[in-house]
Order: structure tokens, then C-alpha cells, then sequence
């Protein structure tokens, strides 16, 4: 694996950019569904006033 990344050197940070923009993606998903559940929450609480 080493000589892989010794003949390849920009090998690792081309999957340390792939790692952080999984993790930014997964952040977004994951903030976006939270928003998504507080406004049904809101919409459904102002609906029953």
C-alpha cells in the first residue's frame, strides 16, 4: 500500500478531498432534514391553534 502512495503522492489528497466532501455532504443532507422536521412540527402546532 505504502508504494502505492510512494509512485502516487497526490493519491492522498485526492481521497482526503473525496473523505471531506462526503462528510460536507452528509452534514448538508442531515441539517436540511432537520429543518424539514422542526417546520412540520411548527406547521403542525400552528394548525391546531
Amino acid at each position: 500500500m505504502s508504494d502505492l502512495f510512494d509512485e502516487y503522492p497526490m493519491l492522498i489528497f485526492a481521497l482526503e478531498s473525496l473523505v471531506a466532501l462526503a462528510l460536507l455532504i452528509f452534514i448538508v443532507v442531515w441539517t436540511a432534514s432537520g429543518k424539514k422536521k422542526n417546520q412540520n412540527r411548527a406547521n403542525d402546532s400552528a394548525n391546531r391553534r
